[in-house]
């Protein structure tokens, strides 16, 4: 059973494997609370509860808005700044966090509700649960960031969350929360984590960070990276060859000095 919505700028996919009773109704009831959590973040809703307190317009925050709140300060205190949602001259904008947490969150009621093999898409950013089929893993493709006809790699994962923060959908929209201008000297940076909450929080932090946000992402605890800088180099993380389906890249590949973590650094092909 698989289904499609637009909901909070984004195609938003579930492609359930063991429909159980009632699937659909827990299908309308994910979709409903992405719209809700639309409605209560968006930065671009003047009414949404986001842009109310960014007016400084709500004495007190929903329980919802606190738990994003301290997610988002969490990540701006362990990257010195560079993750904000307050960069300067921008208003409160709780992005950087809101999808990742909202994805995951639906995607645990719907195990809850008895669903055990399931894959939650939103926009490219993937959580996965259980198998498609026995011995099997899911198949997630990681996008090269000039090309949008090829693939860098292609992992297959269970259990597990895949986000990418890039430019190539949306222009520069990561800021450095340091400068308030648009992050440099990375494309595209994927992590895989136990949850799309800390993938999708460390790839944005990383992205904002430039290059050394490679080394700090993978420095996360399980936490695993793969990352084009803007030379089109390709760093990712030793521990992430185990969900390598397809290396579609295949070009020399050369040691990072000083950094073990990382298996190697190779070119992700030529420019078109």
């Amino acid at each position: 059973m698989r289904h499609v919505e637009q909901v909070m700028g984004m195609p938003v996919s579930v492609d359930v494997r063991d429909p159980v009773d009632g699937t659909p109704r827990h299908l309308d009831l994910l979709y409903a609370d992405l719209r809700r959590v639309d409605a209560r973040f968006s930065p671009f809703r003047p009414d949404s509860e986001v842009s109310r307190y960014g007016r400084g317009e709500v004495a007190e925050v929903s329980a919802e808005l606190a738990e994003v709140i301290d997610i988002c300060r969490h990540y701006e205190c362990i990257s010195d700044g560079a993750f904000t949602a307050t960069p300067p001259g921008h208003s409160f904008d709780p992005c950087g966090v809101v999808k990742g947490w909202a994805v995951q969150r639906v995607a645990d009621q719907l195990r809850e509700r008895g669903v055990e093999r399931f894959c939650v898409n939103a926009g490219g950013d993937v959580v996965t649960v259980g198998e498609p089929e026995p011995g099997r893993p899911w198949l997630v493709g990681i996008r090269h960031p000039e090309q949008a006809d090829r693939m860098c790699a292609v992992l297959g994962v269970r259990d597990l969350a895949v986000a990418t923060s890039a430019t190539y959908e949306r222009g520069e929209h990561i800021l450095d929360g340091r400068t308030g201008l648009p992050a440099r000297g990375l494309l595209s940076v994927t992590v895989v984590a136990a949850d799309l909450t800390t993938a999708d929080c460390v790839a944005t932090t990383a992205f904002a960070m430039g290059r050394p946000g490679v080394a700090w992402a993978d420095s996360q605890p399980g936490c695993l990276v793969f990352a084009v800088d803007a030379d089109l180099s390709v760093h990712r993380s030793a521990a992430l060859d185990p969900y390598l389906i397809a290396d579609v890249v295949q070009p020399p590949r050369v040691p990072l000095s000083g950094t073990p973590k990382h298996a190697f650094r190779h070119r992700a092909g030529p420019r078109p």
